[in-house]
């Protein structure tokens, strides 16, 4: 199968070159400053949906997330009743585990209760790097790390808070998904884009 990049010019990090979607997600919202709560719990929805899973797998499903979520809308998420668990346990458009189930909705609520406390998730978030992007200056894939020490303690300060399935790497990713930190390699081309 021919990737983007064989076609395409541009110079894109590498890890995103195994199917159209991922050359997409990465062209176009991997590291982008996000500032919009509704989007910081998509990600975190289908982040801790990812553990033991590749993001590869996880972004096929979005749009079955999409729909068995309500459109990840947390208020709506955090009053789904444990009939509809059993309902989304049997839908095929997303992860079937019971805990990643359970677990977004639980963190539906704690979400809500961060957003009461600092009057937005984002504004609770982006007090771990400083309300500023740290950008890294990696040169290859070797570099990048998967924990870092801003994702350590806002994994301590989540599971604190009570939010389930979002350790220290999977909060490292939604850093880097969502442009708390730009891990694009130096020579992609979004690199001075986001």
């Amino acid at each position: 199968m021919k990737s983007a990049q064989s076609t395409d010019p541009k110079i894109r990090c590498p890890w995103c070159l195994g199917f159209e979607d991922y050359v997409t997600y990465h062209d176009t919202e991997w590291g982008v400053p996000v500032y919009d709560d509704k989007i910081h719990f998509e990600f975190l929805v289908l982040e801790s949906a990812q553990a033991g899973l590749s993001w590869a797998t996880i972004l096929k499903k979005r749009e079955g997330y999409r729909k068995a979520f309500a459109d990840f809308d947390y208020e709506v998420v955090a009053d789904f009743p444990q009939s509809y668990v059993e309902e989304l346990l049997q839908d095929k458009g997303i992860i079937r585990n019971r805990l990643k189930v359970e677990a977004a909705i639980n963190n539906a609520k704690r979400f809500m209760e961060v957003q009461q406390e600092f009057g937005s998730f984002s504004d609770y978030i982006w007090g771990f790097v400083g309300g500023k992007t740290k950008v890294n200056m990696l040169k290859s894939m070797s570099e990048a790390q998967a924990t870092s020490p801003e994702s350590d303690a806002l994994a301590k300060d989540m599971k604190k808070r009570g939010f389930k399935f979002l350790g220290t790497t999977t909060l490292y990713a939604h850093m880097q998904a969502t442009g708390l930190v730009n891990d694009h390699l130096v020579d992609c081309f979004r690199f001075r884009e986001v």
